[in-house]
């Protein structure tokens, strides 16, 4: 359902008020009118090149592919909100810029956590939930064309080890 979308136009500056995951997809696939498919991505530990889970390194790097059709594309942005049982962990935004038609692209953005011995008892016991409780960690990414929402993607994480 798409409800929401017509009631609110959605900006990026919108999805920053967010602190849940949003219930219902904010885009259809018909607004995708650029044609972008994001074809893999990978977040890593910087020195060890481990792919990461919550907690264990400072500085990551969420890298991306992704293709574009026939147009151009101006001010390709995307925002990301991660939540554990509807709280707000961490946002994130990713700046693409511009992209030429028919275009494969890879981009690397990096970032940092906060280390564990720097975080109080509560943060470290909500980390510790978040391996207990598999899927219960969440995430929207919103994806914008010059400010207007072109896609939106949901993602449920498991930190347990598990599938």
């Amino acid at each position: 359902m798409f409800l929401m979308a017509l009631l609110v136009h959605v900006t990026c500056y919108v999805t920053y008020r967010y602190m849940s995951q949003k219930y219902d997809y904010l885009c259809g696939p018909e607004q995708n009118t650029h044609s972008i498919d994001f074809t893999r991505f990978r977040i890593r530990d910087m020195e060890s090149g481990t792919v990461l889970s919550p907690g264990n390194r400072q500085t990551a790097c969420h890298r991306v592919k992704f293709t574009v059709g026939d147009a151009s594309i101006n001010n390709f942005r995307m925002i990301e909100r991660h939540y554990f049982r509807g709280q707000l962990l961490k946002s994130f935004d990713f700046k693409f810029g511009f992209c030429i038609p028919s275009s494969k692209n890879t981009c690397e953005h990096l970032y940092e956590f906060p280390p564990l011995s720097e975080e109080t008892s509560t943060t470290k016991k909500q980390v510790h939930d978040m391996m207990l409780h598999p899927y219960e960690t969440q995430s929207d990414s919103f994806y914008f064309v010059d400010n207007k929402l072109v896609m939106h993607n949901k993602a449920d994480y498991s930190y347990n080890g598990g599938p």
